[in-house]
C-alpha cells in the first residue's frame, strides 16, 4: 500500500472530492496513512478541504493535529483565525501550539493583531517568537510597535535580541570596504605588551582572529598574581579584539584545562577549567558562540597522568591523559547573516576562497602537535591551516595576539592571506622573523613582504596623520 501512497494519482483521487477526503482523513485506524496524506497533499486552494481538516483538530496525535493546521494554514482563509487562536492557546503540544501561531501570522490580515498581541507573553518562548515573527509584518503600525518594545526586557535572551535587532535604535554599521584591509597592518610583527599594542588598532580592522593565549601559571612565559587576574586579563586582551573585529568575523580561542602542579606530597594539584570560565566574560563583551571543535593529540604526545592508577588501579584516584583542547568558535554578534558577509567580497574572491573537497566534516580534529626547541607550546600548522580556511577569505587579515612561534602568519601566506601579529617575548620575536622571511607567496616564487617592529615604532606609524586617513578610508 506504501508503493500505492505514493503515486501522485491515487493523492490527487482522494482530494478530488470533499466525500473522499472526509472518508480517508476520518479513518483513524489508518494513521500512519493519514499522516502520510497530510505532509504529501501539496496546494490546497478550495474551500472544501476545510472542513475534513478542522475536524483533525481535535484528533489524538498531535502530528495529525500538527499538519492539519499546517494544511489549514494553506487556505489563507480569516474564518479560521479563532480555530488558530484556540488552538494556540489550549492544545497540549507545544509543536501544535508553535503552528498555530505562525498559521495567524501568515494570514497576514491586521484583523489577527490582537490575537498575535495576546500571546506575545505567552510562557512557552518558541510560541511568544511566533507571534513576534507574525507582528514585525505590521511593526510600522504604532500599536504594534508600542507592544513589542514592552519585550525589551523579555527574560528569554532571544526575544531580547529579537526585539533589539528588529526595533531597537540600530546604529550605522560599518560596509565600505568590508572585505579590505588597512595597509600598515598588512604583514606586520609587532613586539610588545599586546594591551599596548592593539589599542592603537582602529575599529573593524580585522576579518579573523585566532590565538592561544599563554596558560595560567602553567609555562615559564606565565606568571599571573592570581586566577581572577589571569581571566581579567585575558578579558581586557579580548574586548579589544572584539573593537577591531569587522563585523559579524570570528574569534577562535584554543584553550584546555590547565594542570597547576602541586607544590608537595602533602597537597593536591590545581585544575583550572580555562574554556570554560572564559565563556561568560567573552559573551557580555558581545561576541556570540558559534560553535566547539575538540582537537585531538595522540596519547604519546602528552604528559601521562595515569601511571600511578596504572600500579594500583584504586578508585577515586582515576586521572585519565588529557589528550584534547578546545577551539571555541565565536562571532561578533550582528544582525547580519553571515551571507552578507560574503556579499561584500567579488566573485572572484569568493571563487578563490572556497574550500576543497577534504574538509573535515566534525568537531573532532586528529591533528598531532608541534614541537619547537624555543617555544613550548606551538601551532601545529595544519590547525592553522584550517582555521583560516573556514573562516576567512584569500585576502583577509588575520590576527594573533599571542603569537608564539608565529606559525599562524606563515599558515597565512601559505593561503594567501594577510597577517598582523603581536608578541611580548623577545626571543619569539626573533624566531618569527626567522621562520617568516623564509616563508613565499601562496601560489608564487616571490618572499613575503613583511615588517618587524617594536611597540614605539608601531604607536609612532599608526598615529602618524597619513595613517589615520588611510584608516578612516578603510573603515568608514
Amino acid at each position: 500500500m506504501k508503493n500505492h501512497l505514493l503515486e501522485k494519482e491515487y493523492i490527487e483521487k482522494i482530494k478530488s472530492s470533499p466525500e473522499n477526503l472526509s472518508k480517508f482523513l476520518g479513518n483513524e485506524i489508518n494513521n500512519g496513512k493519514r499522516l502520510y496524506l497530510l505532509k504529501k497533499i501539496g496546494r490546497l486552494e478550495k474551500s472544501y478541504y476545510k472542513d475534513p481538516l478542522v475536524c483533525l483538530l481535535f484528533d489524538k496525535s498531535d502530528q495529525i493535529r500538527f499538519w492539519a493546521v499546517k494544511n489549514l494554514a494553506k487556505l489563507r482563509d480569516i474564518s479560521l483565525l479563532d480555530s488558530f487562536y484556540n488552538i494556540a492557546k489550549n492544545d497540549k503540544s507545544s509543536m501544535v501550539r508553535r503552528e498555530a501561531v505562525s498559521s495567524i501570522g501568515r494570514l497576514r490580515n491586521e484583523i489577527s493583531i490582537p490575537y498575535l498581541s495576546k500571546l506575545l507573553l505567552d510562557p512557552d518562548p518558541k510560541v511568544s517568537m511566533q507571534a513576534i515573527r507574525g507582528l514585525l509584518v505590521f511593526k510600522k503600525r504604532k500599536d504594534v510597535f508600542q507592544e513589542l518594545f514592552k519585550l525589551t526586557d523579555h527574560p528569554n535572551e532571544m526575544i531580547r535580541e529579537i526585539i533589539s535587532n528588529e526595533i531597537g535604535n540600530k546604529e550605522k554599521l560599518p560596509e565600505k570596504n568590508h572585505s579590505k584591509s588597512n595597509s600598515l597592518l598588512t604583514n606586520c610583527v609587532v613586539l610588545g605588551d599586546v594591551l599596548e599594542i592593539i589599542s592603537k588598532v582602529p575599529d573593524n580592522s580585522v576579518h579573523l582572529t585566532f590565538t592561544s593565549p599563554p596558560y595560567y601559571n602553567a609555562r615559564d612565559y606565565s606568571t599571573y598574581v592570581s586566577y581572577k587576574d589571569y581571566l581579567e586579563f585575558l578579558e581586557e586582551v579580548f574586548k579589544e579584539v572584539h573593537r577591531i573585529t569587522k563585523e559579524g568575523r570570528f574569534f577562535i580561542l584554543n584553550t584546555s584545562p590547565i594542570i597547576v602542579p602541586r607544590i608537595s606530597r602533602n597537597h593536591s594539584s590545581k585544575r583550572y577549567p580555562i574554556p570554560y570560565d572564559i565563556h561568560p566574560y567573552l559573551i557580555n563583551m558581545g561576541w556570540e558562540f558559534v560553535d566547539d571543535i575538540i582537537w585531538v593529540k595522540p596519547e604519546a604526545s602528552v604528559k601521562n597522568r595515569n601511571a600511578g592508577f596504572l600500579q594500583h588501579r584504586k578508585p577515586l584516584a582515576y586521572k585519565p591523559n588529557p589528550i584534547t583542547e578546545m577551539l571555541m568558535v565565536y562571532r561578533k554578534k550582528t544582525p547580519r547573516l553571515i551571507d552578507w558577509n560574503i556579499r561584500q567580497y567579488e566573485e572572484s574572491i569568493i571563487k578563490s576562497s572556497k574550500v576543497d573537497d577534504d574538509y573535515e566534516t566534525t568537531n573532532i580534529w586528529q591533528i598531532d602537535p608541534s614541537f619547537d626547541k624555543v617555544h613550548s607550546a606551538v601551532f601545529p600548522i595544519e590547525l592553522c591551516s584550517r582555521v583560516i580556511k573556514y573562516y576567512s577569505m584569500v585576502g583577509d587579515l588575520v590576527f594573533d595576539p599571542f603569537a608564539g612561534s608565529g606559525t599562524l602568519g606563515k599558515a597565512a601566506i601559505q593561503l594567501n592571506r594577510k597577517f598582523f601579529l603581536t608578541e611580548i617575548n623577545k626571543n619569539y620575536f626573533e624566531q618569527i622573523k626567522r621562520e617568516i622571511r623564509y616563508c613565499k607567496i601562496a601560489n608564487s616564487k616571490q618572499k613575503i613582504n613583511a615588517r618587524f617592529l617594536e611597540r614605539i615604532e608601531f604607536s609612532k606609524r599608526l598615529e602618524n596623520d597619513n595613517f589615520r586617513k588611510s584608516c578612516k578610508e578603510y573603515n568608514t
